[in-house]
């Protein structure tokens, strides 16, 4: 009866809630202490998407807050309610935590999710929130700040019986102290910001004299990440693994660890691929690391969810890291193998209830791979890229399959924010058939207007040394020669699928009028057809023909002449016959442009500007090679400089990226100055060299 009553009562309250939805409170309701109402979400992108999500499954309305740089996102679009926050500058807007305590009181919503990033391990802000009596849904500040501080961390996970990597982590951040610390440690060394977390304030320093500019980029990066400009020094190991465990705990003593993950492919110190559980683990290494992990948490009185990130030697031993906390970008992996929804446990908890499994009872099914796309070129030392984002297809979304992203067709990826386009997660059965079906996903996944990791992912998890789980921290610099390899000519038959493409796009009608289809022919002698396209600083020649009778075209590259039978499926699908072999591409033509897609690999071709529209700059001009900010000007004109000197230095995604000098010379003209916005690929800096004088 009372079940009823409930059931009843709550379709009474929320008329347009599923039964689902209904059932969730109800049963939240009836068996502990309710759901919230309402929360906001102080975030952006596919974390705050990823939030409103399970919300919306629980019938909890959602309040994002969006700056001008966002007005149109995903993430606004999908919440109930949206407020203006700012300015596009983080600490203008998604920073601003009195301002986003103020708007959930004035909204109505109970409680602050605060995603991962911008203030989701900020204790100031937690402390606030539970001031202004909102519920912010994670940790305690006392935990937040006890594990946000990398040193004081150290102290207390050796007071907990958690083993630590050796290194300085005082309170004297004099450069002698530092210096001298590093010299007892012996190189190299990993200096580490205090606070905060990806891979943002961290510096690997092979040799002594490196260790002065090192500390002093580490700490640049740090203020602007977080604030804080304190920095610690360990020892570097040389080949680790980096495998974290996924920690929950309540407010009612309960804590369990929710298996782990191996997070070894970084680039520079970001994770890029990463996977559960970790390919080799025991049960019994499993277990002392999830048990580490639990003790870790309940150390500094941890609620909510959180990770313990360890490095792990090759002897096996395992060392503490830090604590991330908060939801961690790789969660999806542990959701996909424990089949348990984290962000509903969040929701769940922070209203408090205990857990809703203890140890025992959480399993592993299968194995799941996430692999991170961003907007970056993996070829130019993974340099960041902005753009907008002007043709998308991505993979079907099923039990295999899940996408978490905050952005769509037709959006622009911001200088102002972190360049992660989405995060493909795939799950199976075991790891081989993982991996499989990752490629195949990742094949599937076409974007156009921006340059993108994709093909890097597919050469990671198609590696042998990834197959066969032989992996560690050190991975991609290994085997960059395999992993980053200049792009190879296109291959004949795509470059004959390209060029019928531009010509049926030429002649395919808009209407249905049968003479249309017939522009290639003359019927008392043959068709042909000149095309000219440039791959990088190769030209390429095409010729096209068709003879009165045959419906086949005769395309000829070179000294290969290829019989391909072609017809358009949709504006950018073309389905062909290649020598007698039948095959699909997906071609897009932007701007200047052609992106082929066939075969597992993606190629651009550009079609040749006249000679008179083409223009350059001098060879000693020193080009952005991506939007950023301009954070230091070493030198000034008419100074003299040697090749490899760091002339000046960038800032873009919170990374610094050094410009240095090509050659030697003597600067002649200095464009910009600290503080300024720089667009890609414009002039920074002129040397001239001694050759031009």
């Amino acid at each position: 009866f009372l079940e009823v009553e409930m059931f009843s009562h709550l379709l009474r309250r929320y008329p347009t809630l599923s039964n689902y939805q209904v059932f969730a409170r109800g049963y939240a309701a009836n068996s502990a202490k309710p759901l919230f109402d309402k929360i906001l979400i102080a975030n952006r992108g596919e974390i705050a998407c990823r939030v409103i999500k399970t919300a919306r499954k629980l019938g909890v309305r959602t309040v994002s807050v969006f700056s001008d740089a966002d007005r149109d996102s995903m993430h606004v679009k999908m919440a109930d309610e949206a407020f203006y926050i700012g300015k596009p500058p983080a600490k203008e807007s998604y920073l601003l935590g009195d301002s986003i305590i103020d708007i959930a009181k004035k909204c109505g919503a109970k409680a602050i999710h605060p995603g991962y990033g911008f203030l989701s391990e900020n204790a100031e802000f937690a402390e606030k929130c539970k001031e202004n009596g909102v519920v912010f849904i994670g940790p305690p500040a006392s935990a937040i700040r006890s594990m946000g501080s990398k040193s004081a961390s150290k102290h207390i996970m050796q007071e907990a019986n958690v083993p630590v990597v050796p290194g300085y982590h005082g309170d004297d951040q004099s450069i002698e102290t530092l210096q001298s610390e590093a010299d007892k440690i012996g190189y190299p060394v990993l200096i580490k910001a205090w606070m905060g977390g990806g891979g943002k304030g961290m510096k690997i320093v092979n040799d002594k004299k490196d260790f002065v500019s090192a500390v002093e980029s580490a700490r640049r990066e740090a203020v602007s990440s977080f604030g804080d400009d304190r920095v610690l020094v360990e020892k570097y190991l040389v080949r680790p693994r980096h495998i974290e465990v996924q920690v929950f705990a309540d407010e009612h003593g309960n804590c369990v660890y929710v298996f782990e993950r191996d997070c070894s492919v970084q680039r520079r110190h970001q994770k890029v691929v990463e996977e559960a559980p970790a390919p080799g683990m025991t049960e019994a290494k499993r277990k002392e690391m999830g048990e580490a992990a639990v003790n870790a948490a309940k150390a500094v009185g941890y609620t909510g969810a959180g990770t313990v990130e360890f490095i792990v030697d090759e002897d096996g031993s395992f060392y503490f890291m830090e604590m991330n906390t908060r939801l961690q970008v790789e969660h999806p992996v542990s959701e996909m193998i424990s089949k348990q929804d984290l962000v509903e446990w969040q929701l769940s908890s922070s209203s408090g209830n205990p857990l809703p499994l203890s140890q025992d009872q959480l399993q592993i099914h299968g194995h799941a791979l996430e692999a991170r796309i961003y907007a970056e070129n993996p070829d130019t030392d993974f340099l960041p890229g902005t753009g907008k984002i002007s043709f998308m297809q991505t993979p079907q979304e099923s039990e295999h399959v899940r996408i978490d992203t905050g952005i769509r067709m037709g959006d622009e990826v911001s200088v102002f924010y972190d360049p992660m386009i989405a995060k493909l997660i795939v799950w199976d059965k075991d790891r081989a058939s993982c991996i499989r079906r990752m490629f195949d996903a990742l094949g599937e996944y076409k974007i156009v207007g921006l340059t993108t990791n994709i093909s890097f992912l597919k050469k990671v998890i198609t590696h042998d040394a990834f197959k066969s789980g032989n992996v560690d921290t050190k991975f991609i610099e290994e085997h960059k020669d395999k992993l980053l390899t200049s792009k190879e000519r296109i291959p004949s038959s795509s470059l004959a699928i390209a060029s019928l493409y531009s010509l049926l796009r030429e002649t395919t009608p808009n209407a249905p009028n049968p003479w249309n289809y017939l522009s290639n022919r003359r019927f008392n002698h043959n068709f042909t057809r000149k095309l000219q396209f440039k791959q990088g600083e190769e030209l390429l020649d095409v010729q096209i023909s068709c003879d009165s009778i045959s419906s086949d075209w005769m395309v000829t590259i070179g000294d290969e002449t290829l019989r391909v039978n072609a017809s358009l499926l949709d504006d950018n699908t073309i389905s062909a016959e290649v020598q007698n072999h039948s095959t699909r591409a997906t071609v897009v033509h932007k701007d200047n442009s052609l992106f082929i897609f066939h075969n597992d690999d993606v190629h651009e071709l550009t079609i040749p500007e006249p000679s008179f529209t083409s223009s350059s700059v001098s060879s000693g001009s020193l080009l952005s090679p991506m939007p950023g900010r301009v954070i230091k000007v070493n030198v000034t004109e008419g100074q003299e400089v040697q090749e490899g000197d760091c002339l000046m230095i960038m800032e873009a995604m919170k990374m610094e990226h050094q410009i240095k000098a090509a050659s030697a010379g003597t600067v002649s003209n200095v464009f910009f100055k600290v503080g300024d916005l720089v667009e890609a690929k414009k002039v920074l800096i002129e040397v001239k060299g001694t050759e031009d004088e």
